[in-house]
């Protein structure tokens, strides 16, 4: 299992950190060991003084797949989630000046929080609002219809460099909104009404 991440596929997102708005897909990846092992806490890392959560739909494949048609992505995924790309953004900050590489402030241990999957028929996924809720606050409200590159455009584009495989779980992009988190923060996930997870920070 890999994750693959798509970066400033929100427009509004990327003007609230100002970076330019891409003309082709951003991309970075997350190994497994990433992914968070609890469902309803998450870890600071010692590393960094400001950690950010970007919450996003998830997508997840379901057919190994490679050089995928636009036409033809809906077949390799079944399900979609919600989960949150944690962001080490004074690393990340640091890294960009230098023009280095972001996997140490992306793809670090814990970095990537997933909720349970669901069947994507039960969703118009061309236009789904999704939120983060911070200590009862709204902080993050996204809807995919906003997204610069559509999910069916993602999975082409992502199979032209890397072969999608069963398990393999893409983050599609994070809306405006994003902040620090602190200990004993309470983060909510929404994918329309419905809550999808709630986590504390410690």
């Amino acid at each position: 299992m890999k994750f693959i991440c798509v970066g400033r596929n929100y427009a509004d997102h990327a003007k609230e950190l100002n970076n330019e708005i891409p003309k082709d897909v951003v991309l970075f990846l997350k190994p497994d060991t990433a992914l968070v092992k609890s469902k309803d806490e998450v870890y600071i890392p010692e590393f960094t003084n400001n950690l950010h959560h970007e919450v996003e739909i998830l997508i997840k494949i379901c057919k190994t797949g490679k050089y995928i048609q636009p036409e033809f992505s809906e077949n390799y995924y079944s399900e979609i989630g919600l989960g949150i790309d944690f962001t080490a953004r004074d690393i990340q900050e640091e890294l960009k000046i230098k023009g280095l590489p972001w996997e140490k402030a992306k793809a670090f241990d814990g970095s990537a929080f997933i909720s349970n999957f669901v069947s994507k028929e039960n969703f118009d996924l061309e236009n789904l609002e999704f939120s983060l809720i911070k200590n009862g606050i709204l902080q993050q409200a996204g809807n995919t219809s906003n997204m610069i590159f559509s999910i069916n455009k993602l999975i082409s584009y992502i199979s032209q460099f890397f072969t999608l495989k069963v398990g393999d779980i893409i983050f599609t992009g994070t809306p405006a909104g994003v902040s620090k988190v602190e200990e004993n923060d309470i983060l909510e996930g929404y994918i329309k009404n419905d809550k999808f997870f709630e986590i504390k920070i410690l």
